[in-house]
Order: structure tokens, then sequence, then C-alpha cells
């Protein structure tokens, strides 16, 4: 282990040997870091913190930190847990959790670019990408490959779909479902996340089928519970159930087309 000799690494955290931690970092009892982790300058890594392998964070970015809720306590903290090979770039605030048994929960090979926040008890899926000061209030849940543009500001309880893009700038006060591109000042859908669909495979068979599966549930006319049933009859693949099981599940409602 390479440990700065300006760093602080309070006696019971748990460092695997490989790990190297930069000038002014403080690394708090309890906390625990995986192999090939590198820590670099004026990080806070808090005590909460659970952390697997090749992990980088970037200064100043304080991880596992109180949440941001005015109901908590030292007692009802639950812990953060961090897979492996994410990024996370300078001024990254991640919250520890507090209201669910489980914590605040990251995969793995997430890239936070500077300033971006995850508050307490989010749940974070993998290969998804935040730009600068991209924020998630609590409870939110993002699936996997999702693209959140910079100040993109999204609710409490709110879930963010795979493989969906948030333009920059837009409030998201509603559950954003898989494959579409959202913008607005409140988030509507203006279309597919066409760039991501080819960037990760998806024939223009598969495209065209999700195209037609949306234009069913939003511009058929037909009520939400008959679109979704003609939809899955119409156009049987993963995605359509994917689609549909999102749209059926979501507690906040989800955001229409523009």
């Amino acid at each position: 282990m390479t440990v700065h000799p300006t760093a602080i690494v309070e006696e019971g955290a748990q460092i695997h040997p490989s790990v190297q931690v930069g000038a002014y970092s403080i690394i708090e009892r309890g906390a625990i870091i995986g192999s090939g982790c590198v820590i670099e300058s004026c990080v806070r890594i808090y005590g909460a913190t659970r952390m697997g392998r090749s992990n980088r964070i970037c200064h100043g970015a304080t991880i596992g930190a109180e949440p941001q809720d005015l109901g908590y306590t030292p007692e009802a903290s639950k812990p953060l847990t961090i897979g492996d090979g994410n990024h996370f770039k300078e001024g990254v605030n991640i919250s520890r959790g507090i209201k669910t048994d489980q914590g605040t929960r990251i995969g793995n090979n997430n890239y936070l670019m500077a300033f971006a926040h995850i508050g307490h008890d989010c749940i974070v899926g993998d290969h998804n990408i935040f730009a600068n000061t991209a924020t998630l209030a609590g409870h939110v849940e993002v699936e996997n490959r999702v693209f959140l543009s910079g100040q993109t500001a999204v609710h409490q309880f709110c879930r963010i779909g795979a493989l969906s893009l948030i333009a920059g700038v837009t409030g998201v006060p509603q559950d954003v479902p898989p494959f579409v591109i959202a913008d607005g000042h409140r988030a509507q859908i203006v279309g597919l996340n066409v760039v991501g669909l080819r960037r990760n495979r998806f024939t223009q068979e598969q495209r065209s089928a999700i195209k037609a599966v949306y234009r069913m549930i939003f511009r058929s006319g037909l009520s939400r519970a008959e679109a979704l049933t003609k939809a899955e009859r119409d156009y049987p693949s993963p995605q359509t159930r994917q689609i549909v099981r999102f749209i059926e599940t979501s507690r906040r409602g989800v955001i229409s087309f523009a």
C-alpha cells in the first residue's frame, strides 16, 4: 500500500495492500477498499463505504458522506456499497444510505464527471455516465448504460431506464423509460436514443420495433393498459417486455412525448 505521508488512514480501515492514497486524503475507520483502487489527493472516504476493485477516486471527492436529510442521525446510517472499475472525477459527492437496509448502491464501470452527486439510498447500475454536476436526489434508481448530461436533476424516487439519455439542464420529475432521449425544463421524450442503441448493437429491426412500441403506448389513443397489452402482443421481444414492465411498475408515473 502506498500512502502519502500527509494522508490519514484511521485504524480500523480495511485497505488492500495494492491501494494508493494521495496527499491530504482521509479514510475513516470501518471503510473497506478493494485491490487496485487509486485514491487521489484531498479525498474523504467515510467509514460506511464498502468499495470493490480498481476504482479511481479523483481530487476532492467525498464518498459515503452523511445524507443530506434533516432527519438523519448516526444511528440510522446505512452503507454505501460500490462495485468495481468505477471512475469518480473531481468533487464528486456520494451519500451513504439512511432509509433502506441496503443503503446506497453503485455497480460497476460507471463514470461520474466533476461535481456529480448521488443522494442517499440510490441504486445505480453498470456502465452509466454522469456528466458534470448531474444530480440524483434520494431513492433514485438508474439502470444500465444511461447517459445523464450536465446539470441534469432527477427528483427523488424516480427511475431512469436502461440506455436512455437525458439532455443537459433537464429536470426529471417522473420515470424515464428505457431507450429514449428526454429533454426540457421538465423532461419529455423527444425520440429514441438511436446512437446509444447502435453502439450497443441493436439492429435496425430492433430499433424500429422499439419505436413502434412507444408509438403504440403514447400515440395510439388507447388506454395505457390496452396499449401495453397490444404492444406485447404485436411486438413480442425482450425489449418490449422491458418497456412494458418498466411502465407497469412505475410509482411516480412516466414522462410522455413532447
